[in-house]
């Protein structure tokens, strides 16, 4: 296993244990089967996990684990705050503490306010008295490092970034959203900050692993064995910038396989013929696409607060994947950001086609991604959901 360093010196494993996808049996965790598993990593080398209030027995799980088997003090545990539904300084009390209940510890390595879309999310906290909590948890040995996992644009991310002190953070990143989310631009600058990078969904929830047939050819004609998971895992590490990446494992063979990769893999190690097979498997899996749309960011930013690039790579994602996949994760990144970038704000002035190297009709193809994106049934669940969760 190979390590890289925290703000601190500590030592994380590059292959974090992303618990969020324990499996299910008769409807809750299979313990003995979780506990194998986790076990079995830990054997290997893994050292960090995480976990969140809002997974369903998942606290619970690894604070039992963890417990029965004396490995504590030998891992780092990564818990979040669901920001989301907080409202008061008790609530942030109450939920800590149960937090430790849960994971039956006394003291939470890594503590992330979860699922940031926008710096107000963290405003609210602040008028809650958050910073003055953290140092006093801080200060009691209860919280080690403090961050926040972030889903929205690149933007509001770096906003998000310079707004504290931060010790670490934890974004989506994998080579088909490289340029999406905080992508590549926010990896770089949270390491220019000496701020170390936990990467979740790194192979895009199994669908840089279950690729169309055409990109498994590519990867065969290469001659040599890799599987798509070891390409996609590879991708990340060799970025120096990535401290840990997250992997859901969820039986043995996948933990073997991802430490094997973990183990031999070299910062700045990927090839040219690496980088090829990535940009060749990409044009597959976008062949479907409805927009040629880039990510280059030159058309924006838009007058009326439009994120147009975030609205055409949704409006791909559901010829990609699964249309109510790629909608839910429409509404949950884009719909509940204070200040919506909605697709039906466009006022049609046409500046960013002007800009735009890829000569995109980007109007029409705005009014399109929206009417894709947002039929009558997900307007009026955003709308709910904006009215409950943005303060």
């Amino acid at each position: 296993m190979k390590y890289r360093l925290d703000r601190y010196g500590n030592k994380i494993s590059i292959l974090g244990y992303g618990c969020m996808r324990f499996s299910k049996k008769g409807g809750a965790i299979d313990y003995p089967k979780a506990k194998r598993e986790v076990l079995h990593a830990i054997d290997g080398g893994v050292n960090y996990f995480d976990t969140a209030y809002i997974y369903p027995g998942s606290e619970e799980c690894l604070g039992r684990i963890l417990s029965e088997s004396g490995m504590r003090e030998k891992v780092f545990i990564a818990t979040k705050l669901p920001q989301y539904i907080i409202r008061s300084r008790a609530a942030i009390d109450r939920t800590f503490n149960e937090e430790l209940s849960r994971l039956q510890t006394d003291y939470i390595d890594y503590y992330l306010m979860h699922m940031f879309t926008d710096i107000s999310e963290w405003e609210h906290l602040k008028t809650l008295g958050i910073e003055s909590w953290i140092t006093e948890q801080k200060a009691a040995g209860r919280i080690r490092s403090i961050g926040f996992s972030y889903h929205g644009d690149t933007d509001m991310f770096l906003k998000i970034l310079d707004a504290y002190d931060w010790d670490f953070c934890q974004i989506q990143y994998n080579y088909l959203d490289e340029h999406t989310q905080a992508g590549k631009a926010g990896l770089t600058a949270a390491a220019e900050k000496g701020i170390p990078v936990i990467i979740m969904e790194p192979l895009r929830g199994g669908k840089l692993v279950n690729l169309p047939d055409k990109a498994k050819e590519v990867l065969a004609a290469r001659g040599e064995s890799i599987t798509p998971a070891e390409l996609g895992l590879r991708w990340l590490w060799s970025q120096k910038e990535v401290t840990c990446v997250l992997s859901g494992m969820n039986s043995e063979d996948m933990i073997d396989e991802n430490i094997r990769t973990a183990s031999k893999v070299e910062p700045e190690s990927f090839s040219k013929e690496d980088f090829e097979t990535v940009k060749r498997i990409k044009e597959i899996i976008r062949e479907r696409e409805k927009v040629g749309c880039t990510g280059c960011r030159y058309c924006m930013p838009c007058p009326r607060g439009v994120d147009i690039p975030a609205n055409f790579y949704y409006y791909n994602l559901m010829y990609m994947e699964k249309k109510a996949a790629a909608r839910f994760e429409f509404a949950q990144n884009m719909g509940i950001r204070k200040s919506p970038a909605f697709a039906s704000q466009c006022i049609d002035c046409g500046r960013c086609e002007k800009h735009c190297p890829q000569k995109i009709n980007i109007r029409e193809k705005l009014a399109e991604a929206d009417r894709a994106l947002r039929p009558l049934p997900y307007k009026i669940g955003i709308n709910i959901a904006r009215k409950i969760i943005i303060k």
